[in-house]
């Protein structure tokens, strides 16, 4: 089977949230092929490189949406006409009244988002057509309609050109060159390892060719504009209109996708309440190392009995704030606890967090020493991995009696489900798919609740025969549900379902040029080419070769 893995951010580049997930998933499944098709982040991406590439990818082609270049020629006046009508269309499905038809706006939104591919194709590129003052008259014009949301009717010029650059971003893959026979149309299956602008060529490929579209949303992409859109992010009209494009084009991908596979029972809700068909939902959990964690899961707990481990990526929906405030709690009933924090500020953001986390750390534990002539150190501790107190991940999690998991906004707690394969007891706060990855095998407090943290960390470290039977039924549940194997088995599965359901669509044929019927069948193309097809497929050396020209 040929696949067309979609992602944005992740695989192949070094670093990327999707990308050990993917290339697991990749080198598990060697008996198909892959063409990865890559929307990229930041510039730095291309800085870090790669990871290795196995040999059953055939092709990488990669684009940054709003990167520099040429916009192409101006649009003629029937080409700029066609864009007014179907941006107007779809702008319109945005600011669309509450009262209307949730199917009608649906089709409606899904119709103009169609019908502008289909003039970028005509045209070769609405990258110029998506900034120009068209389409900020077009924003303003549906922002004054009636029944437009509230806060869009106060847009000002800052509000609409901040929103027309954010959907000419979102848009950008309607202008990529991704949709011929030569690629996208050649696959099987279009992969996309997430939902929002990485599932829109897979929708179009959809469109243009039949193709069919499985999506897996470990972390749901319109939950994740929600919370990036707070009140201090943007202007309400900005946030407004945002949140209703991405829920339209959350809905689109939800409805035309064969199969969707989130990554937990929180994320499947979420896609349930934008309209997903709970018929075509299966639950798939990530697939996780878990022999990086086999030493310190298997051996004894050495770990010092005082000792709570914080891990992840510090930034404020992690709530470490709360987390300090516990341990003062903590350290009222257990004088000689120590808190080690271990992790890594996420951008501007996450470094301001750091600091701020840091001077609440010094005021509320001053450096403290054993005697008079002792030098003092503070029971709050900050590191990396990689550091000597935390040379790897497994030792950051080993250091520590209790993992505490603080957060008050989570999709699936990767942290926590590390911490269980290596076998230790956590306390955690209850959001997101917490509850549903520990099941019974560690403590739950609310959230925002210093008082039950601290009480539920006290509860374990007086208790070590507890904290030994919680960490060795964590472990022995995140074996049998989190691991690679059974992540890779799950996505075979599907794989076959949806081509049960959507057989390949290219015609072969005999040395008369007669097609010939049932001449391709699901498994055929596999690695080593034990059928040889007749003229069914180019199948040229792998290439890396990009939108912005090859790599």
């Amino acid at each position: 089977m040929r696949i067309g893995l979609l992602t944005e951010g992740g695989y192949p580049y070094v670093g990327g949230d999707t990308g050990l997930w993917c290339d697991r998933l990749v080198r598990g499944l060697g008996q198909h092929e892959f063409d990865v098709y890559a929307l990229k982040g930041g510039r730095r991406q291309d800085d870090d490189g790669w990871v290795p590439i196995p040999p059953q990818v055939r092709r990488v082609r990669t684009a940054r949406p709003g990167a520099a270049g040429d916009d192409g020629a101006p649009l003629g006046r029937r080409a700029r006409r066609r864009f007014t009508e179907y941006y107007g269309e779809l702008l319109g499905a945005v600011c669309a009244p509450q009262e209307d038809a949730a199917a009608e706006v649906a089709d409606r939104f899904g119709n103009a988002l169609y019908s502008l591919a289909e003039l970028a194709r005509d045209t070769g590129t609405l990258t110029g057509a998506l900034r120009s003052d068209h389409a900020v008259t077009a924003l303003e014009r549906a922002c004054r309609a009636p029944g437009a949301p509230r806060a869009a009717h106060g847009a000002r010029v800052p509000d609409l050109l901040a929103v027309t650059d954010h959907l000419a971003r979102a848009l950008f893959p309607l202008s990529l060159d991704w949709y011929g026979e030569d690629a996208l149309a050649a696959v099987d299956l279009c992969h996309a390892t997430s939902g929002g602008p990485a599932a829109l060529p897979g929708l179009l490929a959809r469109h243009f060719s039949g193709v069919p579209l499985l999506v897996t949303e470990y972390g749901v992409q319109l939950r994740a504009h929600y919370l990036a859109l707070g009140p201090d992010s943007a202007a309400p009209a900005v946030r407004a209109l945002l949140a209703a494009f991405h829920g339209r084009l959350a809905g689109e991908v939800y409805r035309r996708a064969e199969i969707l596979t989130p990554g937990s029972s929180h994320a499947r809700r979420w896609q349930e309440r934008c309209g997903a068909d709970r018929a075509r939902i299966r639950t798939v959990h990530p697939g996780m190392d878990a022999d990086r964690f086999a030493e310190v899961g298997e051996a004894p707990d050495r770990a010092d009995a005082g000792t709570l481990v914080w891990v992840g990526r510090i930034e404020p929906g992690r709530d470490l704030v709360s987390l300090l405030h516990a341990f003062t709690e903590v350290r009222k009933e257990e004088p000689h606890a120590r808190l080690r924090i271990v992790g890594v500020p996420v951008g501007t953001e996450g470094e301001a967090y750091l600091a701020q986390v840091r001077a609440l750390a010094a005021q509320l534990f001053p450096d403290e020493a054993e005697g008079l002539h002792a030098v003092g150190d503070n029971p709050v501790t900050f590191t990396e991995v990689g550091a000597p107190e935390a040379p790897t991940l497994p030792d950051a999690y080993a250091a520590g009696a209790v993992v505490v998991l603080s957060s008050v906004v989570e999709g699936f707690p990767v942290s926590l489900a590390e911490a269980m394969f290596c076998g230790r007891a956590t306390v955690s706060t209850d959001v997101g798919a917490v509850v549903e990855v520990i099941g019974g095998t560690g403590l739950v407090v609310p959230p925002r609740n210093p008082r039950a943290l601290a009480e539920a960390c006290v509860a374990l470290l007086r208790d070590p025969e507890r904290r030994a039977r919680l960490g060795a039924a964590a472990r022995a549940r995140a074996l049998e549900l989190f691991g690679v194997e059974q992540n890779i088995a799950a996505f075979h599965g599907i794989y076959l379902e949806i081509m049960s359901h959507c057989p390949v669509r290219r015609v072969a044929v005999d040395e008369t040029g007669e097609p010939l019927p049932f001449a391709v069948p699901a498994e055929a193309h596999v690695a080593g080419r034990w059928t040889v097809p007749t003229v069914l497929r180019d199948s040229p050396a792998p290439v890396r070769a990009g939108a912005e020209g090859a790599r």
